[in-house]
């Protein structure tokens, strides 16, 4: 059921709230919060302020509006509430060692008024469009998935004075930013999981080894390197190249287990690479034995300890970024994380970290079994299992407040022009 009111939500929706609710200074601001956080996990499609005040009875536009762009709370302490929450419980602690996934990711937005909107490359379409783009670091357990921050990346075309602007910031910047973020917090990553983006920057490979952090990232094809043999260093060799050059025997056959299993072949080797002291190990992975028969080849580096470093610990230990993308995929295709009606940074951000709150509302229940108790027939394994029983929760408490508040309903329906038989 689309409608719903913040009369009839249920109890444990508001016991989460509550915990929100001395860093919000009003009545007004406790009560939208609670609006935002329940229109975001709702039944509607549309996630923006418009829509969610539409399908909730009790709600207006304008008041959801002024919460999310001028009242007067920090989102960013929302989101250090929202963890601290998450660490309390045992089934929800952030566990040491975490794998600490760095990403960023792109959906389109039309016009040039948005904070941050640029031509860009917008990893969902898989295009340069038109767009905003977030920069976020993500943990994953072995056990959950959890944001962690997010950060607007600025395009350049949207500041007054370009790269030259002092509010841009490049996304290795920003990373930096939100990881330093993590560390304040005492939540020390075992490994950083980042893609090429961010592997083939050197200065930031060499930020995070001057913070004493292991990292595993991919690199570009056409990044050239030294291998290391028994005799001397060759001389300077592109990737791709170096993948050709290497006989059939070299690559070991290995498993990777996602949502569906996958073979590939893995070399592993030393090599030096250029403003990088000392050895570091790299893997090429390929879906085909032999290169010529390869169409899918991704080349990696990491400083972990080499005798750690094999085949199969490079191909299960970066699949770890995949959480990520299964993140992105739940907050917005079921939460509206790309969806909003605001322009200003600030505004931005505030809706990025009430998605973060929603979705981990659902993940602290999933983990914790209150949802299963009462609202579900069957062990909720997924987040959008999870959901499906808190919003099956929601609709039954709707409909019994729609038993005793007919009336109310029926001019509700009847001020957006409906007759209601």
């Amino acid at each position: 059921m689309r409608e719903t009111t913040p009369a009839a939500m249920p109890p444990c929706f508001d016991r989460w709230c509550k915990k929100f609710d001395d860093l919000l200074r009003t009545k007004a601001q406790k009560r939208e919060f609670r609006n935002y956080l329940g229109g975001l996990l709702g039944e509607s499609e549309r996630k923006n302020i418009y829509q969610m005040a539409s399908d909730s009875v009790g709600v207006t536009y304008h008041k959801l509006h002024h919460f999310l762009t001028e009242a007067t709370w920090s989102a960013d302490k929302i989101n250090q509430r929202r963890l601290e929450v998450m660490n309390k419980c045992n089934q929800t602690r952030i566990s040491r060692g975490f794998s600490l996934i760095v990403d960023d990711s792109g959906h389109r937005k039309s016009g040039n008024f948005t904070a941050g909107v640029g031509r860009q490359y917008i990893g969902e379409i898989g295009k340069t469009d038109n767009g905003n783009v977030v920069v976020t670091t993500h943990l994953y357990d072995g056990k959950k998935s959890l944001p962690l921050d997010i950060e607007l990346y600025q395009h350049a075309n949207s500041l007054p004075e370009g790269k030259k602007d002092r509010n841009f910031q490049k996304k290795p910047e920003l990373a930096l930013k939100l990881i330093d973020r993590s560390m304040e917090r005492e939540y020390r990553p075992g490994i950083v999981l980042i893609d090429s983006g961010y592997g083939n920057n050197t200065n930031f490979l060499k930020e995070l080894e001057k913070r004493k952090l292991n990292y595993l990232g991919g690199l570009a094809k056409n990044r050239k390197v030294k291998v290391v043999n028994s005799k001397e260093l060759t001389e300077e060799i592109r990737l791709d190249t170096l993948a050709e050059s290497l006989p059939e025997g070299t690559y070991t056959q290995t498993t990777i287990n996602l949502e569906k299993s996958r073979t590939v072949w893995v070399a592993v080797m030393e090599v030096e690479i250029s403003r990088l002291e000392g050895i570091r190990k790299i893997a090429i992975v390929m879906n085909a034995p032999n290169f010529k028969d390869a169409e899918d080849i991704d080349y990696f580096i990491t400083n972990v300890e080499p005798s750690i470093v094999n085949a199969q610990w490079v191909v299960e230990t970066y699949s770890q970024r995949n959480w990520v993308e299964v993140f992105y995929r739940e907050a917005k295709g079921w939460l509206g994380l790309k969806e909003y009606q605001a322009r200003g940074i600030k505004s931005l951000k505030r809706h990025f970290i009430l998605v973060f709150c929603a979705y981990s509302f659902i993940l602290w229940h999933k983990l914790t079994g209150g949802l299963r108790r009462r609202w579900a027939n069957k062990p909720l394994n997924t987040f959008p299992e999870a959901l499906e029983a808190f919003r099956t929760a929601m609709s039954y408490r709707f409909v019994q407040w729609l038993n005793h508040n007919l009336d109310v309903f029926v001019a509700y329906k009847a001020s957006l022009g409906f007759i209601w038989a």
